[in-house]
């Protein structure tokens, strides 16, 4: 009780909830969002080894809440050689997340956010075939990034949404791949001591915040015109990535 009353007692874990507010908001309605927003945010607050670990679980069971229907809708022909090349590259990465410098990291996390953040912003996008070989690469690169940063989605999103299928399916498609992914990047953390007391407090703290805000930002997606949220999402990158660069 009194390691809960002292979480509640900090300003990082008012921080932390009102991002994973935003993040849930962003994850319900887009399909993608929690790793990309709460990674910089949680290295900061947290620090790297302690604040990934926090965003893995979450991004764990959120992507378990959303994966059925999206397994109906999603183009599993695409989603599922991406997803299972991630799978097997996760680990590898893991071992840059445990290796490298806390301070590095952090800012290594937060440059790869801006970066991701501009490119979405300057309307860039893979405008060719997916074929099974592209597919790995493009999986494999995502597995890395995600055992080393906690974040999977910019090379994935930056690959799907330039497709011709419908928001629908996009939607689809990303939140299959993240569910696939999100299984085997808590294995190395876990493994290895990462996921402790402290995380694991501050999972349960976090958790019921981004459960109810994904459900809200799910219900949103039939309401608010997509063109409103492009611009928000683009703001909190850049935001969270600064952040995570600057702090």
């Amino acid at each position: 009780m009194e390691l809960l009353l002292n979480e509640l007692a900090a300003w990082q874990t008012w921080a932390a909830i009102l991002a994973t507010a935003i993040a849930g908001l962003m994850r319900g309605y887009a399909g993608f969002g929690t790793a990309i927003i709460l990674a910089p945010i949680y290295s900061v607050l947290w620090g790297p080894l302690a604040g990934v670990p926090v965003m893995l679980l979450m991004e764990l069971l959120v992507s378990l809440q959303l994966l059925p229907r999206a397994f109906r809708d999603a183009d599993k022909r695409v989603i599922i050689p991406i997803g299972g090349a991630a799978a097997l590259a996760t680990p590898l990465g893991a071992y840059v997340l445990l290796a490298a410098d806390p301070e590095t990291l952090r800012r290594a996390i937060g440059g790869l956010v801006l970066v991701f953040g501009f490119l979405m912003l300057s309307g860039w996008r893979y405008h060719g075939a997916r074929p099974f070989g592209l597919n790995v690469a493009v999986g494999t690169a995502a597995g890395l990034l995600k055992g080393a940063t906690g974040m999977s989605g910019p090379p994935v999103i930056l690959y799907l949404l330039a497709g011709p299928e419908e928001a629908k399916r996009h939607r689809a498609n990303l939140i299959l791949f993240f569910g696939l992914i999100a299984v085997i990047s808590v294995v190395v953390p876990l493994f290895v001591g990462l996921i402790d007391g402290p995380v694991l407090l501050r999972f349960l703290i976090m958790l019921p915040v981004l459960m109810v805000f994904v459900r809200v930002g799910a219900a949103l997606f039939g309401v608010v015109p997509v063109r409103f949220y492009k611009p928000f999402a683009l703001a909190l990158l850049t935001t969270a990535g600064s952040i995570a660069l600057f702090a």
